[in-house]
Order: structure tokens, then sequence, then C-alpha cells
């Protein structure tokens, strides 16, 4: 399964990118993250579907110093077949 996400509200400069590294890491949870310019954190997130649906789950709260407005999940349908998870700049 593979989920393409955009998250809004204050989702910068609270290690937000760490945040899901660290727990799609420990999901098991293949793809990457990083911050947008217009203030969101945009992922990809490729694994297990149950696994995946936590990640999301796990993101739609957010870290400690974090809050989260919004967040868009979309399916894709191509598998890239990521083989690490990534913070990308």
């Amino acid at each position: 399964m593979k989920k393409h996400i955009f998250i809004s509200g204050r989702v910068q400069g609270v290690g937000f990118r760490h945040f899901t590294k660290s727990n799609a890491t420990t999901l098991g949870v293949r793809g990457w993250v990083r911050n947008l310019a217009d203030g969101r954190v945009e992922a990809v997130f490729e694994g297990t579907e149950k696994n995946v649906a936590e990640l999301v789950e796990r993101c739609s709260k957010g870290p400690r110093a974090a809050y989260v407005e919004n967040i868009e999940v979309m399916d894709v349908k191509d598998e890239s077949e990521f083989d690490e998870f990534r913070v990308r700049l």
C-alpha cells in the first residue's frame, strides 16, 4: 500500500519530520517526508496496509509541540519500492 499525504497546521519547526521518520522506522514503513514552502509537511508512505494506516494515524496527531489542523491522504497506484524512509530537504 502506498499513500501520499499533506499535513497542515503548526507542523514545521516542531520536529515533525524527525517524528515521522522515527515512527516510520519503528513500523517498517518506507518512503519520505519533507517541509513545503507553504508551511505544510508532505510525505509518501509505503508498506503494509496496517502499518501505513497506523503511521497516518500517528501523523494526524503529530509530535507534542505540533498542532495538526488537517491531513490529506491520497492513494498512490504505483509501487516505487522504496528501500528506507528518508527526510528530504
